[in-house]
């Protein structure tokens, strides 16, 4: 199947997210489609994926001309698109969730369900419980459900956003093997939409490059990853280091903390982190890094040890108490759990403060969002609803409404999906931070960011936590050894 994009334009207000876009994509290839957040990736491919009509331009599909009212009706013609964060109901079944969409009978047939489920998970080597929820699989499983659903619904031409974002090593791997075989021998065509370059190079035979919503440049796959960059951002940008800072009292203290999950326990947790200090979490995902974040933010309570907040016994508080108290927190999914589709930016930053009164002041609140909309630099305005951000300027909203002078602030992959100049920026934001004397938990799936960012790292396998490893004093490759579970 040979697709063609022709003059493909999609303006949201004054931004103009595509801007007389042609592309073609041929069969059996793997393509990578490149550009920093807000290049207008995500929304070509959406409109491909028939989730939002272009304004102006055409589909053809082997000449045809093509009109899509939704994803299904794109799904039925053979295009499928694996989304940044998947289309899914935490609270449904796995299979549930399988048939969504697919099976429109009143009562399901969950026994077609397990066998097309059994056949693509041993056909691509998936790992995913059947008997599960949806809210119990890890991102990477999550993203192999909806992929086994897109391949048994008939999708020839499968679209993957930052697929790689938040999930581990060995998932990556399945992942990328899958999409090689689907491509080679199966002659489907699969466009990887993605900033990492290192993983283009791995896999795609061929590079498109989209800036301020334009086409700017084509290349053969493999190349130097300098041409790469430069296309996509005019100049090579420069990597920010972590300046030294000095720690001050100790701002949280946990002692012989457990926290117990369905999944999975941790326990035996000691650690005392200082004002200024940045300390890293590694591990696979699902080990427990998570949960010990959500602890410290009063998501979840320790059922043995304590946490304590400046010298004060916090363990039973409740988030909205932690969040007076000094506390940030920022979610790995950002619509799920950090943001409100389909309400605007200056609504949010409405929410977002401590205090409200009663009537809502418009024009001060309209003007308090284009600051903070300048000062973080998200591409949009007071109005444009938050799911219509690209992912990278969904994480600069998160990070305009952390509030000011927090003593402590958790972070799920900060710099997840973004480019190498947003993840920068980012940084800067957090060392402007830590300058004032915040305290920074994150954790990350991208070691060199760990160790990079960290002043000390600790390694989570199986809910357990390993020693603390002084970043001046380790390596890369002694984390990822430790994350395999070896001492």
């Amino acid at each position: 199947m040979q697709i063609e994009l022709r003059n493909i334009r999609k303006y949201f207000g004054p931004v103009k997210a595509n801007d007389g876009i042609d592309l073609t994509f041929e069969g059996g290839k793997i393509y990578g489609l490149l550009g920093e957040n807000g290049a207008g990736k995500s929304t070509l491919m959406k409109i491909l994926s028939g989730y939002q009509p272009q304004d102006a331009g055409e589909i053809l599909f082997d000449g045809q001309l093509q009109n899509f009212s939704s994803p299904a009706d794109a799904l039925e013609k053979g295009i499928g698109m694996l989304y940044q964060d998947p289309l899914d109901v935490p609270a449904f079944s796995v299979k549930d969730n399988y048939l969504l969409g697919r099976d429109r009978r009143f009562v399901l047939n969950y026994q077609v369900a397990s066998q097309e489920l059994e056949e693509m998970t041993g056909r691509f080597n998936f790992q995913l419980d059947l008997q599960t929820t949806i809210d119990n699989l890890s991102l990477g499983e999550r993203q192999q459900l909806e992929l086994a659903r897109l391949l048994v619904g008939g999708a020839q031409v499968l679209i993957l956003d930052e697929p790689t974002t938040g999930i581990s090593t060995e998932q990556k791997e399945v992942l990328f093997g899958s999409m090689r075989k689907l491509a080679r021998e199966e002659g489907k065509t699969l466009i990887l939409v993605s900033h990492k370059l290192e993983e283009v190079q791995e896999l795609c035979d061929h590079a498109m490059v989209l800036q301020k919503g334009k086409l700017v440049g084509e290349n053969e796959v493999p190349c130097s990853n300098e041409t790469l960059v430069e296309m996509m951002f005019g100049r090579i940008p420069e990597r920010s280091e972590r300046p030294d800072a000095k720690f001050g009292d100790t701002v949280l203290e946990l002692v012989d903390v457990q926290v117990p999950t369905y999944r999975l326990t941790i326990k035996n947790i000691n650690l005392s982190i200082q004002k200024g200090e940045i300390f890293g979490l590694a591990g696979l995902e699902g080990s427990g890094q998570r949960l010990l974040l959500q602890a410290c933010a009063g998501l979840l309570h320790p059922d043995h040890g304590k946490i304590m907040l400046s010298g004060q016994d916090v363990s039973g508080w409740s988030y909205h108490r932690m969040q007076n108290a000094g506390v940030g927190y920022a979610a790995a999914g950002r619509l799920e759990e950090g943001l409100v589709a389909g309400l605007t930016l200056e609504e949010h930053v409405e929410l977002a403060k401590p205090k409200h009164s009663f009537f809502i002041n418009r024009k001060e609140l309209y003007k308090e969002t284009e600051t903070k909309i300048e000062q973080f630099q998200v591409v949009g305005s007071p109005v444009t609803k938050a799911d219509e951000l690209s992912g990278g300027n969904q994480q600069r909203l998160l990070f305009a409404l952390l509030r000011d002078n927090l003593k402590l602030i958790l972070l799920e992959h900060p710099t997840r999906g973004l480019d190498v100049r947003s993840a920068n920026w980012i940084w800067e934001q957090l060392y402007l931070r830590r300058e004032a004397g915040t305290a920074i938990i994150f954790m990350s799936a991208d070691l060199d960011e760990l160790f990079e960012r960290s002043d000390r790292i600790a390694v989570f396998s199986g809910g357990v936590m390993s020693r603390i490893l002084e970043t001046k004093e380790t390596s890369v490759d002694e984390i990822g050894h430790l994350i395999g579970g070896q001492a």
